[in-house]
């Protein structure tokens, strides 16, 4: 971005730093470009002085700080710095050297096919990351895309919500927050609507459009009649050729349950059938993309194709096309796109890495419905497992991510070769995992440790906020199977251990297969026994790790348990071990 000269009434200093230009003004601050006293550049986005005194504002700079430092630094500028409690509070990040794409097109006009292609996938990484960070982004167009050598980064949290909140629609013209142009149908209906991760896709379709084009697809002499053309008729995609059109279209539909989310749209960025050609051009010569684009996807969405000569990447195992949502293989006849996103508008929150959004649901005397029926370990053989759809090592940030709060008190961490979630004073946490949209049937399977005593390992399945899902409780004598909704875990199967796990111990492997409306639970291998799923509404298929406090133990108000490798897979037909 091309600095501007200080104003007379802007700081010279701001903390240990030199303010030098401007960089950009939004509606919550200033972004200057400033010196650290080492001499390294860096940007400085700061709260308008008559705000400062605001705690409403302050709350929500300090929520902005803490999304931009959930968002990993490969597609947007590094959070170095931050002081939200300063007479002027402020936030500094890395400086990127490189215009708007904004700028690009008002200057050079519409970019070329290869480029076109590599700033959309570039974006869409982007989201990916953002959108598996627990954040959306709310504002993303062509003044918040960077075109910084290696990769596109997105910046601007500043009007961000977490995935899950309170962000909702913006009904009331004074409180319209973010670029017409660019903002989707639901974000002009009922202000208590939740507002999902699909409005960040519907900004890229627009952001796409006007880089290749130069114009909007909803353009109107006025943001009231872009807003109506937004809400009542279809995009012109003129002008936009090419295999992007038809991913530009999806974007764009009225529904948001009809557009796909980040990862779907990254994955048929890179690796769609139809579309190497396009894929081989944007990323060629282009190893920083090729690889944020990579570190952005999950085992279970393809990776990159490698440029000619390169070795395929070793970050993961390939699937097969028809193993991602909405894909195909190439011999397929299409027979329709599954997103596999619910349809209510109102109910949509595409949740994402669970530990950013830790839900604590009242107390553990609230939360425990009562110990369920106890039944015996007989049950049918435990049927094989098929194609993998996700894996992790749980070793590293990969899937699952690090986090600690604020206060200490809950934390997920890497330590060991194992994933290790602790709480005190809390009755339960779950970790930031992957966003990935799984089958309603599907194996887990997934090494478990009790560290400590009074701690039982949850796994949450068919997963989605705020509804909640169902939930397995491994503890030390039992293992618990019900739902996790809203303010109430229920127990609807009580699976006994005839050998105690050792607190302590080495792991053990917890399996659960879910078929139809029963789940199986195993440990190493040999089944524990049978639970109905109930008849609770539950509509999620996520799968998230974390840590319970145990209700029948003394309690001692902390927990910990560890988890190694988990594999995720279709059930019923043999898959590769």
């Amino acid at each position: 971005m091309r600095p501007e000269p200080l104003r007379p009434h802007d700081p010279a200093r701001l903390g240990s730093y030199e303010l030098v230009g401007r960089l950009g003004e939004g509606g919550m601050g200033t972004v200057y470009l400033a010196r650290t006293a080492a001499g390294a550049q860096v940007a400085v986005k700061v709260v308008r002085a008559d705000l400062s005194p605001d705690d409403e504002f302050r709350r929500r700079f300090r929520s902005e700080v803490a999304r931009a430092r959930q968002v990993p630094p490969f597609c947007t500028a590094e959070v170095l710095d931050a002081d939200p409690d300063a007479e002027h509070p402020y936030l500094v990040v890395e400086y990127v050297d490189g215009p708007t794409l904004a700028q690009v097109v008002d200057d050079r006009g519409p970019l070329t096919a290869a480029n076109l292609h590599s700033v959309a996938i570039g974006v869409a990484t982007a989201l990916t990351a953002i959108h598996g960070a627990g954040v959306i982004h709310r504002d993303l167009k062509p003044r918040n895309v960077l075109l910084a050598p290696g990769t596109p980064k997105v910046i601007d949290f500043g009007i961000a919500r977490a995935v899950g909140g309170t962000a909702t629609g913006n009904t009331a013209p004074e409180f319209m927050m973010g670029t017409v142009a660019y903002m989707a149908p639901e974000r002009f209906g009922d202000a208590e609507v939740p507002l999902t991760a699909a409005a960040d896709i519907f900004a890229w379709g627009g952001v796409v459009m006007y880089a290749g084009t130069g114009r909007t697809p909803f353009g109107g002499d006025s943001p009231l009649a872009t807003a109506g053309r937004i809400l009542t008729q279809q995009p012109d995609l003129s002008g936009l050729g090419g295999p992007l059109r038809e991913l530009v279209s999806y974007a764009l539909s009225k529904d948001p349950a009809d557009r796909p989310s980040a990862r779907e749209l990254l994955d048929m960025l890179v690796a769609g059938p139809s579309r190497p050609a396009a894929t081989a051009a944007a990323l060629a010569g282009q190893p920083d993309l090729r690889a944020a684009a990579n570190q952005a996807q999950s085992v279970t969405g393809l990776l990159t194709a490698p440029a000619p000569g390169e070795p395929p990447t070793p970050e993961g195992p390939t699937v097969p096309v028809s193993a991602v949502p909405g894909m195909v293989e190439p011999d397929q006849e299409r027979r329709g796109r599954r997103w596999f996103l619910p349809a209510a508008i109102a109910l949509l929150v595409m949740a994402v890495i669970a530990g950013t959004m830790m839900l604590v649901f009242g107390s553990p005397a609230d939360q425990v419905a009562g110990p369920g029926t106890t039944v015996p370990a007989t049950v049918s053989p435990l049927p094989p497992a098929g194609p993998l759809l996700l894996a992790d090592d749980l070793d590293r940030n990969r899937l699952w991510l690090a986090k600690t709060e604020p206060d200490g008190k809950s934390s997920c961490v890497f330590t060991g070769g194992e994933l290790h979630v602790r709480i005190d004073g809390k009755p339960l946490y779950k970790c930031r995992g992957p966003q990935d949209t799984l089958p309603d049937d599907l194996s887990i399977d997934v090494g478990v440790r009790l560290v400590s005593d009074g701690a039982c390992a949850a796994i949450w399945y068919h997963f989605k906020l705020p509804r909640g899902g169902h939930l397995v409780r491994v503890c030390q004598d039992n293992v618990f199977v019900g739902t996790h909704q809203s303010a109430e875990v229920s127990v609807t199967r009580t699976l006994p251990l005839d050998n105690p796990i050792q607190v302590g111990g080495p792991p053990v492997r917890i399996g659960l297969h879910v078929a139809g409306d029963v789940v199986t639970v195993s440990r190493d291998g040999v089944a524990l026994g049978e639970a109905p799923l109930g008849d609770a509404e539950i509509t999620g298929n996520r799968v998230l790790l974390g840590v319970f406090l145990d209700r029948d133990t003394p309690d001692s108000g902390s927990a910990e348990v560890a988890f190694d490798h988990i594999e995720v897979r279709e059930p019923g037909r043999p898959g590769p071990r």
